[in-house]
């Protein structure tokens, strides 16, 4: 099998540089830019006939994201690229898993559906599965979800002494246990009641018996930060270091990192989605995952 030709789309060209390193195959030179009214112009300038593409594209603020990324799927395919695989280390629009009220879009199965339509395959890393079990129930392409858990164990053992693993909910119990064993740990998790995007309220268990231990916050998406900076908030009268908080995906919405800087003395991320708080790689697991599926 031939080398794919990676393609990076805006804003992803260290992403689209490391696969092309790891997988030994060129980086496509393409143009993505917007004509004045704001439509989207893609050209693949790179010959791609029977060659398989990979698109390089992680997919937070994915309604700007999306429309050049099928252009350019679809234009790969018609220019005669055997296969079109998709690695988005962040994939978006997995929130709307169900029809809460009526009428609303079930934006992830839709989402599903059109990635779907315009793909051979998908790789990412830890999906929001909030009430899936699994990346097939609404994708009809094959998929690989790899899991940054030993990665991130591997961080706090490092470079933490004596850590006390805390989860955002009853929900992360399982997630945050598998880190906490992995690096040798004890954990807790927090009692979360969610009234709206920015309003959270928070219980915080007894943890005077670890007093003595950093506290580490572990979640997997970092978006609003509300539930941390209100955990913080409490840790503060109850530990005596200084806390770190530990995300998969920082998304950080307006003012979110600013407002965790404040009462967190360190911020740390996977590289799913490029932000100063990146500390931890994940691009080998990437590069091993699209090795058993493209």
């Amino acid at each position: 099998m031939s080398a794919p030709i990676i393609v990076a789309l805006p804003g992803n060209e260290v992403l689209g540089a490391r696969l092309a390193e790891g997988l030994g195959g060129g980086l496509a030179d393409a143009e993505f830019r917007r004509f004045p009214d704001g439509e989207s112009y893609v050209r693949l300038a790179t010959p791609v006939t029977g060659r398989s593409v990979v698109l390089a594209c992680t997919l937070d603020r994915p309604d700007e994201k999306f429309l050049p990324l099928a252009f350019a799927a679809a234009t790969a395919r018609e220019l005669g690229a055997t296969k079109v695989g998709l690695v988005a280390p962040y994939l978006g629009y997995m929130r709307q898993d169900k029809r809460f009220k009526a009428g609303e879009a079930v934006t992830s199965a839709l989402f599903a559906r059109m990635l779907s339509s315009s793909l051979d395959w998908l790789v990412t890393v830890d999906p929001h599965l909030h009430r899936l079990s699994a990346l097939d129930e609404i994708y009809g392409i094959p998929t690989r979800a790899i899991h940054a858990a030993p990665l991130i164990a591997r961080w706090i053992a490092n470079n933490l002494s004596r850590p006390l693993l805390i989860g955002p909910d009853a929900e992360s119990e399982q997630w945050v246990a598998a880190i906490a064993a992995e690096c040798r740990a004890p954990h807790i998790v927090l009692q979360k009641v969610r009234h709206g995007d920015r309003d959270v309220e928070i219980s915080l268990p007894d943890i005077n018996r670890w007093r003595d231990h950093t506290p580490v916050l572990i979640d997997d998406i970092i978006s609003s930060a509300r539930t941390m900076i209100e955990a913080l908030s409490q840790l503060g009268k109850q530990a005596r270091n200084s806390a770190v908080c530990v995300g998969v995906h920082g998304i950080f919405a307006p003012g979110a990192y600013e407002g965790l800087k404040t009462v967190s003395s360190r911020i740390i991320t996977t590289n799913t989605i490029g932000h100063e708080t990146n500390g931890i790689e994940v691009t080998p697991l990437l590069l091993e995952a699209i090795g058993t599926i493209r």
